[in-house]
């Protein structure tokens, strides 16, 4: 896989860039503005664009505006978003175009290095990969609004692991339950969130985006 980092801490910079390559990943450029971030997808065009939200110049945003100009501009390019907090909105705005080919993670799960290469994987793959603690945060209280309030507590469990970008097998696993129950669940899951008659793999995070817009 090839890849362009961007990250303004020159230690986390250089120690990423070391683990991808001991996982025979090719990193062709590791840069430290949002400014460098989107020169190097142009000259490089990687497989997958890592880097983080607060970026300079203004250490805000500007990391996570690069990666909406890369996604208009090259939307073959995967793009994984690292965060220090969750930040829902920042997350809603990643998804709201197309969530495949598109992750969300906090940077302590970059230290948790198989979570952190699952999702880069899922990433490559065109897939979805949403921290858990974003999710955890969405969809675990109990006093959300309806929709959300109509889930099952089995329902908010399902919901909490497709909308980290796993398949129904894998959920089915995670959880311990058969795949034909993961199946019932995911459809009564879009029944009551109303997206029964949306197509595509998108309605998997649709569910959770629309959460994180209303609330962001």
């Amino acid at each position: 896989m090839r890849l362009v980092l961007a990250e303004d801490s020159t230690l986390l910079r250089e120690g990423l860039t070391r683990l991808l390559a001991e996982e025979d990943h090719e990193v062709v450029a590791a840069v430290g503005t949002a400014d460098e971030l989107v020169e190097a997808v142009g000259r490089s065009r990687p497989d997958v664009v890592v880097t983080d939200v607060r970026m300079p110049p203004t250490h805000t945003d500007d990391g996570l505006r690069a990666a909406l100009e890369i996604r208009r501009r090259w939307p073959d390019t995967g793009v994984l978003v690292l965060s220090q907090y969750v930040e829902r909105r920042y997350a809603a705005r990643l998804l709201a175009d197309r969530p495949e080919g598109v992750g969300y993670l906090l940077k302590d799960r970059v230290a948790q290095v198989d979570d952190f290469l699952d999702a880069l994987d899922r990433v490559a793959a065109k897939g979805t990969a949403l921290d858990p603690e974003v999710v955890r945060q969405v969809v675990a209280g109990t006093d959300r609004p309806d929709p959300f309030g109509r889930l099952t507590p089995r329902e908010r469990d399902v919901l909490h692991e497709m909308a980290q970008g796993h398949t129904n097998a894998a959920v089915a696993e995670r959880l311990h339950v058969s795949q034909s129950a993961v199946e019932k669940h995911v459809n009564a899951i879009f029944d009551k969130l109303g997206l029964a008659h949306t197509t595509g793999y998108s309605r998997r995070v649709l569910a959770v985006l629309r959460y994180l817009g209303s609330t962001s």
